[in-house]
């Protein structure tokens, strides 16, 4: 997904990155928080140090993260300020206009709401804590972990999975029942319906 990396040993506060995503699935969240809090006393440093998230330096210089948000709003919670950070490209000299257009024809930006639409550049939250919970991403995820498609280096794949489930389960589903409709969403990732997404794994 990325080609040079620029590692940067300064860390950089948690609040002042800039999603590029305007959703995260909060039980993908609330799993990595979990982690974080079982490993913080014995490795925690450790797992900083070796966890960069990866950043654009936009106009102002300012971080724009394009990788492990999820990872990222979990620390943020937890009450971790500061993270290290590896700069995939230096873009600071672009007006916001270029930028934005820059970033969107690479991938590295995804516009798109809680109900899949996508929306304009200006309505993506600039705080991490502001993103919203999209129910689908978590099902997504949980899926992948099951065994339902395999990890790829396609931009937002688990969005493109998460997009798929959210017009075949019924939101109503996984309100009443999250292990059913993950059941359901694991059933139909390896269907010809979903051969056409990144990862899949199902029967040619």
């Amino acid at each position: 997904m990325y080609s040079r990396m620029e590692p940067q040993l300064s860390p950089i506060a948690l609040a002042d990155l800039r999603p590029t995503q305007m959703t995260v699935g909060m039980l993908e969240v609330e799993r990595k928080r979990h982690g974080w809090r079982a490993r913080v006393a014995s490795d925690g440093p450790e797992f900083l140090g070796t966890h960069m998230i990866p950043v654009i330096i936009g106009p102002k210089q300012t971080p724009w993260m394009i990788d492990n948000h999820h990872l990222a709003r979990a620390l943020l919670d937890e009450g971790v300020e500061h993270v290290l950070v590896s700069v995939v490209a230096r873009l600071d000299r672009l007006d916001r206009s270029a930028f934005m257009t820059f970033m969107d024809n690479r991938n590295w930006l995804h516009p798109f709401d809680v109900k899949g639409v996508r929306r304009r550049y200006d309505d993506i939250p600039r705080k991490l804590s502001k993103m919203e919970d999209d129910p689908y991403r978590s099902i997504a995820g949980a899926v992948r972990r099951a065994g339902g498609y395999a990890k790829d280096l396609t931009p937002y794949s688990e969005f493109l999975w998460a997009d798929f489930f959210r017009h075949r389960i019924d939101a109503k589903l996984i309100g009443h029942d999250m292990d059913k409709a993950v059941t359901k969403a694991l059933a139909l990732s390896h269907s010809q319906k979903a051969n056409h997404l990144p990862g899949w794994c199902g029967a040619s």
